[in-house]
């Protein structure tokens, strides 16, 4: 601290933060789909400060500190206020409940993933990160206002999912983490392709795509635990077939 601080990811993390307190001023006045359009900004800025961090190569500990308490707030506090007011009030004490239960649980998440940061396995999430269920939180409510739909909407349905992105933070299912993609890097032609394609669909039903890209980065994790765990399976099956086979030739008696 005395050697001073990088300012240039500590400033993107400034505006993070910031994108989570907008977030929650406008859904303080009623404005939904403001506050879901702060915390999808928010979730861009929290990806960019720690790539910028890595490339300049100014990663310190005051960083990490600063952005899980800039996490707190802008992934766990903003979508909780957001969902709540937008749907879950509706509901009484088990949408006080389901929004709080959100809140706490991510910050178990930003905790747990703070101590297990040099011992998480690489390349993998333990468990749901907090701004891929902000952002899910955020696209149902941009696709929502989208599709027509204005003021609060209460359904049981968005009551099930705040409870089940509570459920996918705390839990050990593992997300990829997507760190190891290198822009700077040589890539084969067709990625570029499919990156444009990307892109130009995003561009065209923002909405749209960011729920689609949001709901199938959250399915992954639990489909690729089914995966895993049919596969270990599978393995255990074939080895233990293996001393069997060993012993398929009878010897006979010398005698």
């Amino acid at each position: 601290m005395r050697r001073g601080v990088y300012v240039l990811p500590n400033l993107i993390t400034s505006a993070s933060l910031f994108a989570g307190f907008y977030s929650i001023a406008s859904t303080y006045n009623g404005n939904f789909e403001r506050a879901a359009i702060g915390i999808v900004a928010g979730a861009v800025l929290d990806g960019l400060d720690g790539r910028v961090a890595r490339m300049t190569h100014t990663t310190t500990k005051f960083g990490v500190e600063y952005d899980s308490l800039a996490d707190v707030v802008s992934f766990g506090v903003a979508p909780a206020f957001l969902a709540y007011g937008w749907a879950l009030s509706g509901f009484g004490r088990w949408g006080w409940l389901a929004a709080f239960l959100y809140l706490i649980c991510g910050a178990l998440r930003l905790a747990r993933y703070n101590v297990q940061i040099n011992t998480a396995e690489k390349g993998k999430f333990n468990g749901l990160p907090i701004p891929a269920a902000a952002v899910f939180v955020a696209s149902m409510i941009l696709l929502y206002f989208d599709l027509g739909g204005s003021g609060s909407f209460k359904h049981f349905a968005v009551l099930l999912a705040i409870y089940v992105l509570a459920f996918l933070m705390v839990s050990t299912i593992k997300f990829n983490a997507f760190k190891d993609l290198e822009p700077l890097r040589r890539r084969p032609f067709n990625t570029l392709v499919v990156f444009v394609f990307l892109a130009l669909l995003v561009a065209a039903e923002p909405q749209v795509m960011i729920f689609v890209f949001a709901s199938a980065y959250i399915v992954s994790g639990p489909v690729g635990e089914v995966v895993d765990m049919i596969r270990r399976r599978r393995r255990r099956h074939v080895e233990s077939e293996k001393p069997a086979h060993g012993h398929d030739a009878h010897t006979e008696d010398p005698r």
